[in-house]
């Protein structure tokens, strides 16, 4: 694999799933300086709609759009899940 990161990588699910968490954890720092962590999770749904609409949108039409909105939900879900799974597996939820 010469190239970090191609269109072609973007346009399917595991590419934006890395993407988001990439983005997300490289910029969360600056969210939470001034939001509670659920702005982090808003967040990370907007840098999923945004590259989900750019690369992988399927369509022009209301289905496709609808359908674009519900994948970047998953990508999203995916992309903080991954997080938790990985980097932080054992933490403690505070309530």
């Amino acid at each position: 694999m010469n190239d970090f990161m191609t269109l072609e990588v973007l346009a399917t699910f595991a590419g934006l799933v890395l993407a988001v968490g990439i983005i997300v954890q490289f910029t969360k720092s600056i969210i939470k300086k001034k939001f509670d962590d659920v702005a982090v999770r808003i967040y990370t749904f907007i840098i999923s709609l945004i590259l989900t609409f750019i690369f992988a949108c399927t369509g022009s039409g209301i289905e496709n759009i609808l359908l674009t909105i519900i994948n970047s939900i998953i990508v999203a879900v995916a992309s903080m899940g991954g997080y938790e799974l990985l980097a932080d597996p054992k933490a403690l939820k505070h309530k």
